[in-house]
């Protein structure tokens, strides 16, 4: 593993993974997001493209964005990923994903099409996660809830930053990862041990 690009939603899951793949002077050349085509907004948090772009620039890394629909996903994500390998000479594709396998399996697949390694450098046990929201918190990150599922959590989440309280109040939700890791809630990190300078609205 010697040239690294990251998937990148602008979430606390893909700055903990860009700041463990950091720690293990990996070289991350390139971040990578998708974007629904209509909406020009990212795919999984419906973020302005422009906020990616300010982490980027923050973080020091480019990104490239990934313009997809439902029918074609997967190809164009390949079709990027070849893409990353040719241009930037990348052999290895991370993610942040934790623990469900799913996921996984295919983000491996992807990468394997691709003639990529696949690489999860948060991937751990889901008795563990508890812990790691501790860690992303304790170790500097800032980030901002941007979007829940309000069929498991309250919609006035949105705008709360996870710090010891939002620690507190999620563990009251027995059927709510703590790390959101099923999309039960989703965040823009706007500063952190990884950035530069704070991103400002």
């Amino acid at each position: 593993m010697k040239r690294v690009a990251l998937s990148f939603s602008g979430g606390k899951d893909s700055c903990f993974a860009l700041y463990y793949l950091m720690r293990k002077k990996l070289e991350v050349v390139s971040l990578f997001t998708t974007v629904w085509k209509e909406k020009q907004e990212t795919v999984a948090h419906g973020e302005r493209l422009m906020r990616i772009e300010e982490q980027a620039e923050q973080l020091g890394i480019p990104v490239t964005f990934i313009e997809t629909d439902f029918e074609s996903y997967q190809e164009d994500f390949v079709n990027k990923l070849k893409e990353l390998k040719k241009n930037h000479n990348i052999d290895t594709v991370a993610f942040g994903d934790i623990y469900i396998k799913g996921h996984r399996e295919w983000g491996e697949g992807v990468a394997e099409e691709a003639g990529l390694a696949a690489y999860y450098p948060l991937w751990t046990k889901q008795e563990n996660i508890t812990g790691m929201l501790r860690d992303f918190v304790h170790t500097g990150f800032k980030a901002e809830v941007i979007k829940v599922d309000e069929e498991k959590l309250p919609a006035t989440w949105v705008g709360c930053i996870l710090d010891e309280s939002f620690i507190e109040d999620i563990l009251q939700y027995n059927d709510v990862c703590p790390m959101g890791e099923s999309g039960e809630y989703h965040t823009f990190v706007y500063d952190g041990p990884i950035f530069n300078n704070p991103i400002r609205e």
